[in-house]
C-alpha cells in the first residue's frame, strides 16, 4: 500500500472506529460553538473505507539517506503518498477526505500501533455526490484566499514582485481552465 518508511491500515468496517471521534471539536477562533459541533467528521462512519497513514522514523530503508541532513523526509514521503492516493482516487471519482477531528490516542489504541509509529494522516474514501468547486473553508466562510502575489517569493524569502507574481498566477489559472476543458 505503502512503501518506504510509510504504512498504513486499511479498514473497511467503519463501526470498529467509533471511538475516533468521541471528542467535540474546539471551536476555532472566529467559529461559534454550533459551526465546530457540525464538523465532527461523520465521515469516519459514512464512508466506504477508512484509511490511517502512519510512518516509522526508525527504519533505516535506503541507508536513511534523506535523513542525515532533512530527518522529516520520511514524513514528507508519506504526505506526497497521501496526496498520490488523493489524485487517483479524484481520477475514479472517489471522495477523500483528512479527517483532522479525531483521538488519536484511540485510533493508536484500537489499531493497536506501537507509540513510535507516527500517526500522519486519517484518512476517508467513498463515492459522493459531487465534488466542492471552492475549498471548504473558504465556502463555509471560515477562511479567505490568500493573493499567490503574497506567498510567491523570488530569489529569496520576502522577495516578492506582485508583477511576476500575477503573471505566474494566470498562467497556472489558464492551466487549470484548460485541464477542466
Amino acid at each position: 500500500m505503502c512503501s518506504g518508511s510509510s504504512g498504513g491500515w486499511l479498514n473497511n468496517k467503519p463501526a470498529s472506529t467509533r471511538g475516533f471521534a468521541t471528542r467535540r471539536p474546539q471551536a476555532p477562533d472566529g467559529l461559534g460553538r454550533g459551526d465546530a459541533d457540525e464538523e465532527k467528521p461523520q465521515a469516519i462512519e459514512d464512508s466506504a473505507v477508512n484509511l490511517c497513514v502512519t510512518c516509522d522514523p526508525t527504519i533505516a530503508r535506503g541507508h536513511g539517506l534523506g535523513r542525515h541532513t532533512v530527518p522529516e523526509t520520511a514524513m514528507y514521503s508519506a504526505v506526497c503518498a497521501i496526496q498520490n492516493c488523493w489524485l487517483a482516487a479524484r481520477a475514479e471519482n472517489v471522495g477523500v477526505g483528512w479527517v483532522s477531528i479525531v483521538e488519536v490516542d484511540a485510533i493508536r489504541r484500537i489499531l493497536a500501533i506501537p507509540d513510535h509509529i507516527v500517526i500522519v494522516g486519517y484518512l476517508c474514501l467513498g463515492y459522493v455526490s459531487g465534488f466542492d468547486t471552492e475549498p471548504e473553508l473558504e465556502g463555509k466562510g471560515w477562511e479567505q484566499r490568500v493573493p499567490l502575489a503574497d506567498v510567491i517569493h523570488f530569489n529569496r524569502y520576502a522577495a516578492t514582485d506582485p508583477r511576476r507574481a500575477e503573471t505566474l498566477a494566470q498562467r497556472c489559472d489558464q492551466g487549470a481552465t484548460n485541464e477542466v476543458r
